[in-house]
């Protein structure tokens, strides 16, 4: 792990997330919590101070106060500062999304929700201003924690666990799997959208003999894309997708992306399903590989859009399948969801071990907001709230059927 020097993404970490002074008091005479919070709790078993692992253990009763102003951001700040804990976070997170107990613990805080409603209805959100802005955040902040924390291969996004038993199968599969769903062979052109530190471009290019082009928004991920795949046919680019028509025509007989789509938007969706239509052979494959939710939902959780990736948005089947519509049709669907909570908890058992040698750079409440962050998201899937789809694409015209592969 490169932990030795500290990069200039690593600085705006430490001085974004300086430590607050610790709510942690032992000795605290302890009040009870709001009846409101209570009895919102009580249906998911979720208790304050209670003696079940998944209980939230309430250090700091200004965490009632921070709850009913903020909502779920809140809650996260809280636990970012110390506030509480839960003994298994990801449980705790399970049972209350459940029961959507964060739709209603926004509903408690009304303003903050308005407000946060209003600008995902009269702003774009994922506009070309903002589009490097989740790379500066989240993907800038230093490679060395995306090293320790992810497999060889630097797969940002969830593996396939079928026949894997640990992370490096699971991404080794998810990887081979979608080479396989698009039938790659050599001297095929494959665009990478959302190429991430490289792992689909590099695998696709060693093991099928493809020519790829990969785009990514982030300069950290660029930076370390290009060294790993040196030597193998693969150029990757610091672009948006919506600049990819200036460069490219309809020259690409694969178009991959792999958890990238969460950052486009709902306002932009039909854009990249046009663009990737323009970019698009006629007799080309598409594999859009994303997040989704259970149900459409007009705002974004407001601690993971302030802490983790700002401007993002999760899409519901049917904002998908209602963007496509124009551009492409279905020839596959494939959800495995619940791989995403597997594929979580080896990330955070993986940024655990790590955490002395990172610690120096980073810091204590770094380490709360990402255990916060992977364990809310592992409660997320695991709840079913949260999805996993493959989605292969193709024109209407030019194709030979398909047939699903798994």
């Amino acid at each position: 792990m490169e932990t030795t020097t500290e990069s200039p993404a690593t600085q705006s970490v430490n001085r974004d997330l300086t430590p607050a002074r610790s709510t942690h008091n032992p000795q605290r005479r302890k009040r009870s919590p709001p009846k409101v919070l209570s009895r919102l709790l009580d249906p998911a078993d979720v208790h304050f101070d209670g003696d079940r692992p998944w209980d939230i253990q309430v250090h700091d009763d200004a965490l009632y106060g921070r709850v009913l102003r903020d909502g779920s951001l809140g809650l996260g700040e809280a636990y970012m500062d110390g506030a509480w804990d839960s003994e298994q976070l990801d449980e705790t997170f399970t049972r209350l999304l459940s029961l959507d107990l964060d739709d209603a613990l926004n509903g408690i805080a009304k303003v903050r929700f308005a407000g946060a409603w209003l600008a995902h209805r009269l702003t774009n959100r994922q506009s070309r201003a903002r589009a490097f802005k989740v790379g500066e955040h989240h993907y800038d902040i230093g490679n060395e924690v995306y090293r320790a924390m992810l497999d060889s291969h630097m797969s940002y996004s969830c593996g396939y666990w079928e026949h894997a038993d640990d992370l490096e199968q699971a991404q080794q599969a998810k990887l081979d799997l979608i080479c396989r769903k698009l039938g790659l062979a050599p001297g095929q052109r494959v665009l990478d959208i959302g190429c991430g530190w490289g792992a689909m471009s590099q695998f696709a290019a060693a093991h099928h003999g493809v020519e790829v082009v990969g785009i990514t928004v982030s300069r950290e991920q660029a930076r370390l894309a290009r060294a790993r795949c040196e030597g193998l046919p693969v150029e990757i680019l610091l672009l948006d997708y919506r600049d990819l028509p200036e460069r490219f025509g309809a020259e690409f007989d694969r178009i991959v992306s792999v958890g990238m789509f969460e950052h486009v938007g709902p306002k932009n969706y039909r854009t990249y399903f046009d663009v990737a239509t323009r970019l698009l052979r006629d007799d080309g494959l598409f594999l859009l590989h994303t997040i989704g939710n259970s149900r459409t939902w007009p705002t974004t959780d407001a601690w993971i859009d302030k802490y983790i990736f700002p401007n993002g948005k999760i899409p519901s089947a049917q904002q998908i399948a209602a963007a496509i519509e124009p551009y492409l049709v279905f020839e596959d669907w494939h959800n495995f969801g619940l791989d995403y909570d597997r594929t979580l908890i080896a990330w955070w058992r993986n940024f655990d071990a790590a955490w002395p040698e990172l610690r120096g750079h980073y810091g204590e409440r770094f380490y709360r907001m990402w255990k916060y962050y992977l364990h809310c998201c592992a409660g997320f899937f695991r709840s079913r709230q949260g999805q996993l789809w493959q989605i292969v694409l193709g024109k209407r015209i030019g194709r030979v059927p398909y047939r699903s592969v798994r």
